[in-house]
């Protein structure tokens, strides 16, 4: 236990004056990261978003492969992993855009539809090219998102929750707009006149995919970090 100037004890949830981690995000991109943070932000009791919600990489989470074939099989399979290695409560998500015309596709590939994981553009640009015939009317398409959460074996009764989102829209002909990641230049949500990556980060936070998986998924932190 650290000591905090004047000798008094530094708080059990602190290490040299830091908080701890106690739930993380299987993932290494930062942008979901800054997301899921925002909207817990308030949400938990004694938890600071800033310091105690932390990606994969902050918590020395192993890298985890994705072998599911559904979003819901690769979110637990990420949560999972990623709380029995940390021995913290773990949240993962697997989300992509499914296109009507494609039969659902890109899917679960959606982060390497261009054949190199992660690669945005290469992905928006293949996916263009792929439905550069396609009339407006036919170019319907949605995120979709499965958001899972672990509760380590040692830390309670191991007990996972799946809970999913979705936010339909159409693709656009070219991207725009400069904010959010993936996918989001190109798909305009319904009643929308802009893209995702348009929106502001609040506006897509409360209509997203993302969003609502994780706030359907809400009440099964709260309960988790409760147990603590």
């Amino acid at each position: 236990m650290s000591v905090a100037a004047g000798g008094s004890a530094a708080p059990e949830d602190t290490v040299q004056g830091v908080a701890t981690p106690r739930l993380v995000l299987a993932t290494h991109n930062k942008g979901k990261l800054r997301e899921l943070r925002e909207l817990l932000r308030g949400q938990v009791p004694g938890l600071d978003v800033d310091t105690q919600v932390v990606d994969a990489a902050a918590a020395g989470a192993p890298d985890v492969v994705e072998t599911g074939v559904t979003f819901a099989e690769n979110s637990l399979l990420k949560a999972r992993a990623v709380a029995e290695a940390t021995g913290l409560v773990a949240i993962a998500d697997d989300s992509g855009l499914a296109v009507d015309v494609l039969g659902g596709a890109p899917g679960i590939f959606s982060a390497r539809w261009s054949g190199r994981h992660g690669d945005d553009a290469a992905n928006l640009r293949l996916l263009l090219d792929q439905l550069s015939d396609v009339p407006d009317t036919h170019r319907g398409a949605a995120f979709v998102c499965a958001a899972a959460l672990a509760v380590p074996s040692t830390a309670g009764s191991g007990r996972e929750v799946v809970e999913y989102g979705q936010l339909e829209g159409s693709l656009l002909r070219e991207p725009r707009g400069d904010g959010g990641f993936g996918y989001d230049p190109i798909l305009q949500p319904v009643g929308e006149d802009r893209s995702c990556a348009e929106l502001s980060a609040d506006e897509k936070n409360a209509i997203s995919h993302r969003g609502k998986a994780f706030r359907a998924l809400l009440p099964a932190i709260v309960e988790a970090l409760a147990q603590q």
